[in-house]
C-alpha cells in the first residue's frame, strides 16, 4: 500500500529529471502534490461509507494508510511551497497572513498534524478511544479547508475543485445521515 502510495513521488522525480514538468516545474510539482494530498484525504474519508454500503472490510484496513499518505503529500506540497519561496520564514508568514488561499491551506496542514501524530494504537490507548475519535473528526475540517484551498488556488477551470467539493459534500451528507439514523434508533 505504502509503496504504491509513494509511486507518484517517483514519477514526479522522473518527470523533473527529464524536464517533463513544463516551464515551471516547481509550480507543477506543488499542484500535483496538493492534488494528491486532497485526493488521498477524500479517499480516506470514503472508506467508512464504502465499507458500510458494501459490507467489504478492506476499506477499513486501508483508511489509516490513506490518511497518512495524504499527510505526507500535504507536507511535500508545503515543502515545495517553502522551496519556491526560498525557505524564507518572514516571506512565508506574510504570504500565510495576507493570501486567504494560502491561509486555509496552511490551516488544513496544521489540522492534519495532530491526526498524523496520533494515528498509532498507542495514541488511541493514551487518549482513550472517545477523545481520540473526537480529535480525528478534525479530518472533516481539514478536508473542507483543503477543498477551499484548491478552489481559491485555481485561476480558470474549476472543474477539478468542484468535483472535490461535490465528493466532500457527499461524504459529509453520508456521515450526517448515518448520525441522524443513529439518533432516531436510540430515541434521542
Amino acid at each position: 500500500m505504502v509503496v504504491g502510495g509513494l509511486l507518484p513521488v517517483a514519477v514526479l522525480l522522473l518527470d523533473a529529471g527529464s524536464g517533463a514538468l513544463g516551464a515551471n516545474p516547481v509550480q507543477r510539482a506543488i499542484l500535483q502534490s496538493g492534488q494528491l494530498a486532497l485526493a488521498l484525504l477524500l479517499l480516506s474519508l470514503a472508506c467508512t461509507p464504502l465499507r458500510r454500503l458494501t459490507g467489504w472490510t478492506w476499506p477499513a484496513r486501508i483508511r489509516k494508510a490513506l490518511g497518512l499518505l495524504a499527510f505526507v503529500y500535504a507536507l511535500l506540497h508545503f515543502g515545495l511551497y517553502l522551496f519556491d519561496h526560498g525557505f524564507t520564514p518572514d516571506v512565508v508568514l506574510e504570504d500565510v497572513l495576507k493570501r486567504p488561499f494560502v491561509t486555509v491551506g496552511f490551516a488544513a496542514l496544521v489540522l492534519l498534524l495532530p491526526l498524523a501524530l496520533t494515528s498509532t494504537r498507542d495514541a488511541v490507548r493514551r487518549l482513550g478511544f472517545l477523545r481520540w475519535q473526537r480529535l480525528h473528526r478534525l479530518v472533516y475540517a481539514a478536508a473542507l479547508l483543503g477543498v477551499l484551498h484548491y478552489w481559491w488556488g485555481v485561476k480558470k477551470d474549476h472543474t477539478a475543485p468542484l468535483i472535490a467539493a461535490l465528493v466532500l459534500a457527499a461524504l459529509l451528507a453520508a456521515r450526517l445521515l448515518r448520525q441522524r439514523r443513529g439518533r432516531a434508533r436510540s430515541g434521542s
